[in-house]
């Protein structure tokens, strides 16, 4: 029974695709968004074009897409996880457009497998003059995302307590009907799931980095390696912030998870550079 609901869920989601045909083409054309500040994706008509065709997408998908607009804490926090929900280095111009299209939910966020040694790969095949430009860069990538943590988290507490002040007004308002009441409902799911979706991939980030520092150690081994191992401990020591925010089974009841990936117990790091 459950092997046949897979087939036909797969059979859906095929025909969703082909359905969203017309809507990817202008979107792969905005796909190419850039990073302006802060982490943030830069303003533009072209990014945009891409936010609304992914609303349309995630509700052909009949995912949670409110027609409710963003308030401005909404639109800074889906500003703010761009960071999180891109590549971590620079890739190849067709990688990038296919996370843009998953960030914006022109497509969905389960097609995607983790593969711990993206980043490293990426790292390596820069064209760097030293080795220690490489540890430099790892290890600013691993610090622009454990300041920014903290920042999201806190913007996430206000979304989520205006999401509670929107709950409770609901049994008050009496001249909102169904479809209301369906919009906000979708709303609060939209804000729970993108937090969900943050924190699933700031853990995907950290196992990224440490299997690219572990190779680094080993192909150009060097004194950077402890002061980046610090900077490593410092992120993961953030990323615990995100786990009060959304229940621990969100990416799996927000569609985030593959079908052949279930929810695996991570054991803590140990430490990658044996300290004297």
């Amino acid at each position: 029974m459950v092997s046949l609901f897979r087939t036909g869920r797969r059979q859906a989601l095929r025909l969703h695709a082909l359905r969203l045909i017309p809507l990817a083409i202008p979107a792969l054309l905005a796909g190419c968004a850039q990073e302006g500040d802060f982490g943030r994706p830069k303003t533009g008509a072209w990014n945009s074009l891409i936010e609304t065709t992914g609303t349309l997408a995630a509700r052909e998908r009949e995912e949670p897409a409110s027609a409710f607009p963003f308030t401005d804490e909404e639109r800074v926090l889906r500003d703010r996880a761009w960071r999180f929900l891109m590549p971590a280095a620079g890739h190849d111009a067709f990688t990038v457009i296919l996370a843009n299209l998953t960030r914006a939910r022109v497509l969905p966020a389960s097609w995607r497998t983790d593969d711990p040694a993206a980043y490293h790969d990426t790292l390596m095949a820069q064209s760097f003059r030293s080795p220690v430009s490489r540890y430099r860069r790892l290890s600013e990538d691993i610090g622009t995302d454990a300041r920014l943590i903290p920042q999201f988290a806190a913007l996430a507490v206000r979304v989520k307590e205006g999401d509670a002040l929107r709950l409770r007004s609901l049994p008050f308002a009496k001249s909102l009907d169904d479809g209301d009441v369906r919009q906000a409902a979708m709303r609060v799911a939209e804000n729970r799931c993108l937090i969900a979706w943050v924190r699933f991939e700031t853990g995907r980030r950290s196992r990224r980095y440490r299997y690219a520092l572990e190779h680094l150690l080993i192909e150009a081994p060097g004194p950077e390696g402890v002061s980046v191992e610090g900077t490593l401990a410092a992120l993961d020591g953030r990323r615990p912030l995100l786990d009060p925010l959304v229940p621990p089974e969100a990416e799996a009841r927000c569609g985030l998870l593959p079908e052949a990936e279930g929810v695996v117990a991570v054991a803590a790091p140990r430490p990658i550079v044996a300290k004297n």
